[in-house]
This record gives C-alpha cells, structure tokens and sequence, in this order.
C-alpha cells in the first residue's frame, strides 16, 4: 500500500474521530437550550446523550465482528451514511422523542464508524507506526472536544442549536466522499467464518438490559432489568466460548491479561470522566449564568491540552510501556477530579480551568498508550472485534458515567425541570457525582498498572 493511500484513510478515520465528539461536546453546551425548546426534564435531557451511547455500545461488537467478516471499509462507509442521515433527522426534531430517536439512529451509524476505524488504521500501518498514528487519530478526537463546545456555543447562542447537527451533516458527507473516491482498500481477514447470530442477539438484550436498567436507579424495575441482563450475559458468555466462530472470543480476556485490563481501565477512565462536560456545562450556564459561548469557551481548556499532548503520548507508548504512561494519565485524572468535588457558587474560572486541563493531560497520557496496548495485543485476524470491543468498553463507560449522573439527579433533584430545582440541589448534585468519579477513577489506577508489558 502506498503512502498516498495510508493517509486518505488516517484523514477518513481521523476526521471521523473528530466528528462524534465534536456533535457530543457541542450539545452539552447547548443542552439547556434544548430543555427549554423541547421542554425537557433533567432525566429527560440526560438521554440526549446516553440515548447515542446505549444505541452504540450494544450494537458495536456485533457491527466489528460484520466488519472483520465483510469488510472494514466497507461497514465504516455505511456508518458514515447512517450517522449523516441520522443528523438531518435532528435537525428536524420537533418533540423530545423524535430527537431522542435520532439519536439512536445517529448510534447505530456511530458505532459502524468507531467499530472499524481504528481497526483499519492498525491494519494500514506497521507496527512501529501504530502509537504515533493512533496518537494523530486522538488528536482528532480532542481537537473534535475542544472545538466543540466553542463552536456549540456559538451557533446555539446565534443560529439556534439545531445548527449543530447541520454542521455535523456536511462533515459527515465529505468523509462519504472520501471513503467512496479515495480508499480502494478492503480488509476482512475473517470472511470465511459464520456470524454468529444468536450470541449477537444475547449480547444486545443483556448490554441494554444493564445498561438501562442502571440509569433507572432507584426504580424497582432497575433491579428486574439489571437480573436479567446478568442473566443474559452468563449465557452469552457459555454460549462463546462452545462457537467455533464467537462473536467476541473470551479467551482474549481469560488467557490475555494486557488484552483484558486494558479494557478494563478504558471503561473505568470513561466512567469516571465522561459526565465532567455535562456537569461543568449545567454548573456554568444555571449557576454561574454564563452564557452558551462562554461556557465552550471555557470547557474548551481540556480538549485542547489532550489534543496537544495526544500524539506525545502516542509516541512514547512505542517507545515506553504503555502500561507506565497510562497509568500515570489516570492519577492524574484522580489529581484533577478532587477539587471538582468542592465547587461551589463563588467558585472561580480559573480553578475550573486548572482541573480541567489536569484532566487533559491525564486523559492524554492514557488513551493513546491504552489504545496501542489493547491493539497490540491481539493478531490481525481479531483487530475489528479488539477495536470494537475497546469502543464499547469507552462507550459503556460513557453510559455508566452518565448512569451516576441520572441517578444522582434522580435522589437529590428528582424529575423536576433543572430550572426550578434551585442552586443548591443542582451544586448538590453536582459535587455527590463529582465524589464518586473520583473513587471510581482511583480504582482505575490499579486495573491500568496490573495490565502488564506490552514490549518484549
């Protein structure tokens, strides 16, 4: 393969990991524009988000697995169709339900795109490139973070919020034509072996049943789901491990321990960071009553630190274990969390701006060592489902992140509009969250540095 076509598909990969947290981190800006258009609860607003993220964590190892069977590119361009046409439909949504419906669709097509791009960067690229180039790719994720919320800000404040999902779509159909014109390349190194379609369907209802049934805490039918999700994932565990061609092969995590703690500490770093946007973005704009663009510009300070330090650390990781390095990133994580948990009214900017780029650092130094450790851990034969199963692993982190969030809103709030439940119910909320991601990432610590050496 020659250079020209290894970086038309770094640009289709890269731009793709910058579209997704860019449409994220722009509508936590503008989610109390959204409560006010569509007249949403702070449950209700919660599932804007964590609709996408339940949508594509259940869906992302079985689309990886497709990918491997019939094609990387393949699958990553019908994502990119699906995820463009979904982000029409929100710019239509006229009621919370169909907005958070598209949202589902956007989902689906997101987790075609995070299933089987970094699988296809790892597939173009030898292996002593695999840390700087994973480290260029997450760039374009924190570059997608840091301008975000900027931008967000500004086209809620002067267009209207729907202008987001506009933007979103135009970028979304030059990656189409990228893919279409530009990447002759296919990658399916398991087309000759079945998919497996009962243990697909086994693993959807027990992901969704857990998963869902967390963010439905304290609600007695929380517990119903969560048994029977369990329930559902023992069989699918017994199930994979009698296929000759599983969905998700389990002896990656029983007989490969880099393989499985990195995962791990992926779930656990997304857990404990994910909901700090929303958090800060409702603190700033309800209790701080700034406005939309000022809030962006603010949260911006983190994506922009780990947009500058993510292929630093990518670099290293070939260099260095990423076993080291990551864990460094998530004490740094822990570092930048403790304050968040005694924010209060008088609280100033710049103590915000000094967490926030702590955790930029932190979240640098882990996820690009992270990525090369799981990636390099498994053979080329297993790449989609790896970066499939890495996607879910951030993705289920995402949802139980925002799971805390909900139920924490759920207890101290409850389903009230955030706008009548007062100050000190919402900065209670706000600081109870903020201390239990900071345990959960300093557990994170321990599963990172118990991964092992990635280099021989």
């Amino acid at each position: 393969m020659t250079d020209k076509r290894r970086l038309y598909i770094l640009l289709a990969t890269t731009l793709s990991s910058f579209l997704t947290p860019f449409m994220g981190s722009a509508v936590n800006v503008a989610l109390p524009n959204m409560a006010k258009d569509l007249s949403m609860t702070a449950l209700s607003l919660s599932w804007v988000a964590s609709s996408f993220i339940l949508a594509a964590a259940i869906t992302l190892v079985p689309l990886g697995r497709l990918a491997d069977i019939y094609g990387r590119k393949r699958i990553f361009l019908y994502g990119a169709i699906i995820f463009t046409l979904a982000s029409f439909l929100c710019i239509w949504s006229g009621t919370q339900s169909f907005l958070i419906f598209s949202r589902v669709i956007q989902g689906i097509g997101g987790a075609m795109i995070f299933g089987t791009g970094t699988a296809m960067l790892i597939s173009a690229y030898p292996v002593g490139e695999r840390g700087k180039i994973l480290g260029i790719n997450l760039a374009g994720v924190y570059t997608g973070l840091t301008i975000g919320p900027f931008i967000g800000g500004l086209l809620t404040e002067h267009l209207g919020w729907r202008y987001i999902f506009l933007f979103t779509v135009i970028l979304g159909i030059f990656i189409i034509a990228i893919v279409t014109f530009m990447i002759k390349e296919e990658w399916s190194e398991a087309k000759d072996e079945d998919f497996d379609i009962i243990g697909s369907l086994l693993y959807a209802v027990a992901l969704f049943a857990i998963m869902y049934g967390f963010s439905l805490l304290p609600a007695w039918r929380a517990g119903f789901l969560i048994g029977i999700g369990v329930f559902c994932l023992f069989f699918f565990i017994r199930q994979q491990l009698t296929r000759p061609f599983p969905l998700l092969d389990i002896r990656l995590f029983l007989d490969n321990k880099v393989f499985a703690f990195s995962n791990l500490a992926a779930l656990i770093n997304y857990c404990a960071t994910f909901a700090v946007t929303f958090l800060l973005s409702l603190y700033l704009q309800h209790i701080k009553m700034l406005t939309p663009s000022q809030t962006g510009i603010i949260l911006v300070a983190e994506p922009v630190v780990q947009a500058f330090f993510s292929p630093f650390a990518g670099r290293l990781s070939d260099r260095f274990e990423p076993q080291i390095i990551a864990s460094i990133g998530m004490a740094l994580n822990v570092i930048g969390l403790i304050p968040l948990i005694f924010i209060h009214s008088d609280t100033g900017i710049y103590y915000i701006v000094s967490c926030l780029i702590l955790l930029g650092i932190g979240f640098a130094l882990f996820s690009s060592p992270n990525v090369n450790a799981t990636m390099s851990a498994v053979g080329n034969k297993f790449f989609g489902v790896a970066s499939a199963t890495l996607a879910t692993m951030r993705l289920t982190g995402q949802m139980f992140s925002m799971g805390i969030t909900m139920l924490v809103f759920a207890v101290i709030i409850g389903n009230n509009p955030i706008s009548q439940a007062g100050n000190i119910l919402l900065l209670k909320s706000i600081q109870v969250i903020f201390f239990l991601l900071t345990i959960i990432c300093f557990g994170g610590i321990f599963a990172s540095a118990a991964r092992g050496k990635v280099h021989r």
